[in-house]
């Protein structure tokens, strides 16, 4: 079977498996093709591949958005819309500064834990798992860390919440194991319109470094909804956006889960 995109860590990108009913597959693969094809270093390579998926929902706003330039830097992107070459700068609005490194701490959790279980039987336990833990469970500790593996390998092998898992539930995929968090979200989670426009602050800083080559150059602010860090319920305040004051063309706020756009400027 031919597969849909070219490399392992992308079959295993959950960003896929949330974004699949929604996913430009045929402008997507394309995209990730040429990366493959590029001279980037695999880890470069990852990135920009990773870049491409958060901006799905943008393509949707933007049908006639084609991407020319993928491997390019100042900025991230560079396209052609309406006869004009834009380029494309992406960033991502952390919520949750905490959670950024209790997230990174699981993450690798949930990956040597699906390493251990596609090694046994990838057939038997191929889905994705959303794990809910105990409350005072420290990510951060190195010794830990190791039961903890230990706990949600065991978890996924027995059907049964072990350990520092809490709870437990499972959806199909009909390629690899796939471990996340379960998905819980606040309904009074706030994403304050300050950070917003710190992030556009900094970017103004370097906005003089970019390719002047382009006729206009967008700021494209992704919340990643797929990220404890990154999600929200609400934005605060959000009048303040458009008080904004910035040298790009375009600004929009983005998130990537039901792709619902702000235009800020």
């Amino acid at each position: 079977m031919k597969k849909t995109f070219s490399d392992e860590d992308l079959i295993k990108n959950l960003s896929l498996y949330y974004m699949n009913r929604h996913l430009k597959k045929k402008p997507m693969e394309k995209y990730h093709r040429k990366i493959d094809e590029s001279l980037l270093h695999d880890r470069e390579k990852y990135r920009k591949k990773s870049e491409i998926l958060l901006l799905n929902s943008f393509m949707h706003h933007f049908p006639d958005v084609k991407f020319e330039d993928l491997t390019c830097e100042s900025p991230d992107f560079i396209a052609k819309l309406n006869d004009k070459k834009i380029g494309i700068e992406l960033t991502e609005v952390i919520n949750h500064l905490e959670m950024k490194k209790v997230e990174s701490n699981l993450n690798k959790m949930f990956r040597q834990a699906e390493i251990l279980l596609e090694q046994e039987d990838t057939a038997k336990y191929r889905g994705v798992y959303f794990l809910e833990f105990h409350p005072n469970i420290k990510f951060d500790n190195i010794d830990e860390q190791e039961e903890n593996i230990v706990s949600i390998y065991k978890s996924i092998k027995r059907n049964k919440a072990v350990g520092c898992v809490k709870g437990m539930r499972k959806s199909f995929h009909r390629r690899n194991v796939f471990i996340t968090h379960e998905y819980s979200m606040n309904l009074f989670d706030e994403l304050c319109s300050e950070k917003i426009l710190e992030l556009i602050d900094k970017k103004n800083e370097k906005f003089p470094y970019y390719d002047t080559s382009v006729d206009e150059c967008w700021l494209v602010i992704v919340s990643d909804m797929n990220s404890i860090a990154s999600r929200y319920t609400f934005i605060q305040d959000k009048e303040h956006l458009q008080e904004v004051k910035s040298p790009f063309h375009k600004i929009f706020h983005l998130e990537n889960l039901c792709g619902n756009i702000t235009s800020i400027k």
